[in-house]
């Protein structure tokens, strides 16, 4: 018996299915490259290679006046202590310290300009620069990028940092700094103390000018008077012209008691003639003191009125005395002081560049302008299909 054939048929393989590779657009990776690879890596080589070393030099200072003031915080210690701040000559001291002159003279002193341009310092940091401009206004606004001063209005301390390429350099400016402000405060004190001596001492002149002045018109007028005292040798003559009219009195009583009892007694002649002689003498001496122009009471107002000027004069003078001695007192008590806290210091070690730091500065601003940039072509593409 035949066995049944089994047909067999192979099954034919079905076809593998295709894998498809998903590329990122040209597009997204130029983004990447040229806002994360490349920046970053021109970081890396810049801060890594390039950039110079940057010390700082940090010094600490307060203005300060021998004033007592009702202060609040540090003020009130310094008030403890006799001395007050002083906030308006402070900023004159931060003024000096970032102008002109004062880079006129660390020029001329320390040659900061050979210094901030050395070949040692990268061609980014150094003077000129790129810009190629070696003016000394562009020097300035170099320097005032090298020296930083921050000033804290509670305790009226002021930070002042200098930045330079080596260590001995940065301390150098930080203390030629500290020594032109304290000459600036000392210039001050000169200028304020001048100022208010030189204002009183001209009142003392004028007060001077003044009573001299008025004694030489006293002086002369008593000469070409003949007077000393109008009022004083008024009283004078008038205890002059009363002891006369007693005496007048006693001869005319005198007389009239000879003639009512003797008649012909030959003194009553003579008591008539010293009478006649007493009333011419008072009517002399009374003439003196309240005749005419020539009179004491007519020289008296005159007289007055020098006197009165003279001793106006006086009292301006002693015045304008008392003003200058009080004026010198005020200026000794209106010193100006500049006070180290923290003397500048010699960095051991550069501060800046931030070199990783920077590296991934760089780094993260490029991750972040990556992704917007990516999204914002994404969009466009998009809207576009």
């Amino acid at each position: 018996m035949e066995s049944p054939s089994v047909a067999i048929t192979a099954a034919a393989p079905s076809p593998a299915p295709a894998v498809t590779h998903r590329h990122l657009p040209g597009w997204f990776n130029a983004i990447f490259v040229f806002t994360v690879l490349v920046p970053t890596a021109l970081a890396a080589l810049y801060y890594g290679l390039i950039a110079s070393d940057v010390y700082i030099s940090e010094s600490r200072f307060v203005v300060r006046n021998p004033q007592r003031a009702s202060q609040s915080g540090l003020g009130a210690i310094l008030q403890g202590t006799g001395f007050t701040r002083s906030q308006d000559d402070t900023y004159s001291v931060h003024d000096y310290m970032h102008s002109r002159d004062a880079l006129r003279e660390l020029d001329e002193t320390l040659h900061v300009r050979s210094l901030f341009s050395s070949s040692s310092v990268d061609v980014f940091n150094r003077f000129p620069g790129l810009d190629w401009d070696d003016s000394f206004e562009a020097l300035h606004r170099y320097y005032q990028k090298q020296v930083s001063i921050d000033y804290d209005s509670v305790s009226s301390i002021t930070v002042l940092r200098v930045h330079a390429y080596t260590a001995e350099d940065a301390k150098t400016i930080n203390e030629m700094l500290l020594n032109m402000g304290e000459r600036l405060v000392n210039n001050l004190n000169d200028r304020s103390r001048q100022d208010l001596i030189r204002v009183a001492e001209q009142e003392v002149e004028q007060a001077e000018s003044k009573a001299k002045a008025a004694a030489l018109a006293l002086a002369s007028y008593r000469a070409n008077r003949s007077v000393f005292d109008p009022s004083s040798q008024s009283a004078m003559q008038l205890q002059g012209v009363a002891r006369l009219q007693e005496e007048l009195l006693a001869t005319e009583g005198n007389l009239a008691q000879i003639r009512q009892m003797a008649p012909s007694n030959p003194q009553i002649g003579a008591l008539a003639s010293r009478a006649a002689g007493l009333r011419q003498a008072i009517s002399a001496e009374t003439g003196k003191v309240l005749g005419s122009g020539t009179s004491l009471t007519g020289k008296a107002p005159v007289f007055d009125r020098l006197t009165l000027e003279k001793g106006f004069a006086d009292r301006q003078l002693g015045s304008a005395l008392a003003s200058l001695e009080t004026a010198r007192s005020e200026a000794q008590r209106k010193q100006l002081y500049l006070e180290r806290l923290v003397q500048a210091n010699l960095p051991d070690m550069a501060v800046e560049p931030r070199r990783i730091r920077s590296t991934f500065t760089v780094l993260a601003l490029g991750l972040v302008l990556w992704g917007v940039l990516s999204l914002v072509v994404s969009s466009v593409k998009e809207h576009t299909d």
